[in-house]
């Protein structure tokens, strides 16, 4: 490394330089389909706390400001060129060259030092503005088509495969959120290990406390098991439902309350009521935060049975709330817990093992107390939002060395 390279990254950390940096997703609040608008957000506001200049450009639906700064965030909000497409690649194609229009126009203004993609589904325009502005790509994978399907089995599964696939060899680095996701991707894409950083989700304790009861008069104050997710195969909630077609079976007292949206919830719902276990499960549909935190702060034990996860956001959710916390022993969620220390671990699509689980916290509450405190301290001290952005600038930073580095030794 030259003399000139050297002092200009010394005087960086001396001064603490702000990066202008430039966040591409297809979803942000308001506008929460699932953890991915949640990651971005609160990534994206710690940024700006330690005194970043950040833009988000992300997708608009018409009700939602165009522009407005939120928490220190610019957030810019674009319509899909074909926004009435009802086919979901068209959209997300028109979404893509608007978001490319905008981050285009946006830096006549601002010269930015980095664009920073999540997903595949900004992937064209991350390319496009890598290009156009000539700045370095940084991209964080959130999962993969082969991991959700367990393979690519369609044409639109293989399309979306050579989607993440361009994405992440045009990206000059890529962060992952587990040892699990690093290992997948790995695996099914042809990539130097050193373009690869692991840093984890973070969280953020909540703010305040509801009754569940208030807002769902319907539990009664019954105790109850909660899980949360979107509504698909992935997320495991059918192992729920045979649990408690087991548990009324046996008739033992358990009630699952599930909360989420998603192409499946109604399937669910129907196979709650042709099995008569409306007694002992329930699908609430859609909640905002305060009220998933309500129903967090208020049950016995918290569920989430993924067949797939790389990470498992909603699990830290619960574990910072002191909630002895069951999850599938599968892709990241089993990065997170440390079995009967600081949660349990069950066999994915197993209703018996987590029957099992459930057991042993109930028949053993000092135990389990124990098990949700230790949860909480280690999701407090290792997956803090201000660590997590921390971690992310000191990759941003190694990323733009290198790009210069790199320039620097190509015009020699």
């Amino acid at each position: 490394m030259d003399d000139y390279l050297n002092t200009q990254m010394s005087q960086k950390h001396s001064y603490n330089w702000q990066l202008k940096i430039l966040i591409l997703t297809w979803e942000y609040p308001p506008n929460v389909v699932g953890g991915l608008s949640r990651h971005v957000s609160g990534l994206a506001v710690q940024l700006a706390q330690l005194g970043h200049e950040v833009h988000v450009i992300t997708a608009g639906n018409g009700g939602l400001t165009a522009y407005e700064v939120v928490n220190g965030v610019h957030v810019h909000r674009v319509i899909p060129l074909n926004n009435q497409d009802n086919d979901f690649l068209s959209w997300i194609a028109g979404l893509n060259l608007t978001m490319s229009f905008k981050g285009v126009k946006i830096a006549e203004d601002i010269k930015f030092d980095i664009v920073h993609a999540h997903d595949w589904l900004v992937g064209t325009s991350a390319v496009t503005l890598k290009e156009e502005l000539s700045i370095p790509l940084l991209t964080t994978i959130h999962a993969t088509e082969h991991s959700r399907n367990n393979g690519i089995h369609t044409d639109m599964q293989q399309f979306i495969h050579n989607k993440e696939k361009k994405l992440i060899m045009e990206s000059d680095q890529i962060i992952v959120c587990s040892t699990y996701m690093r290992e997948e991707l790995l695996t099914n894409f042809q990539l130097s290990e050193k373009k690869l950083e692991i840093v984890p989700n973070g969280i953020e304790p909540s703010t305040g406390e509801v009754n569940s009861n208030e807002i769902y008069p319907f539990i009664k104050r019954r105790k109850y098991v909660f899980s949360v997710g979107r509504m698909v195969k992935e997320k495991g909630f059918e192992t729920i439902i045979e649990a408690a077609q087991l548990a009324r079976e046996n008739r033992r007292d358990i009630y699952f309350v599930i909360a989420g949206k998603g192409p499946m919830l109604e399937r669910y719902r129907k196979m709650v009521t042709e099995r008569q276990l409306d007694y002992f499960i329930v699908f609430i549909g859609y909640v905002s935060d305060e009220q998933r935190d309500a129903l967090l702060v208020n049950c016995e034990i918290a569920v989430f049975p993924s067949l797939y996860e790389p990470f498992g956001i909603v699990a830290l959710e619960a574990m910072i709330l002191g909630i002895p916390t069951i999850v599938s022993d599968t892709g990241g969620l089993k990065g997170i817990i440390m079995d009967k220390q600081t949660g349990l671990l069950m066999n994915p699509g197993d209703a018996k093992s987590l029957l099992s689980n459930i057991d042993f916290l109930s028949q053993n509450s000092d135990k389990a107390k124990e098990i949700g405190e230790k949860g909480r301290q280690i999701v407090k001290s290792l997956y803090g939002w201000k660590r997590v952005a921390s971690q992310t600038v000191k990759i941003m930073e190694e990323t733009l060395l290198n790009k210069r580095v790199n320039l620097n030794e190509n015009a020699r």
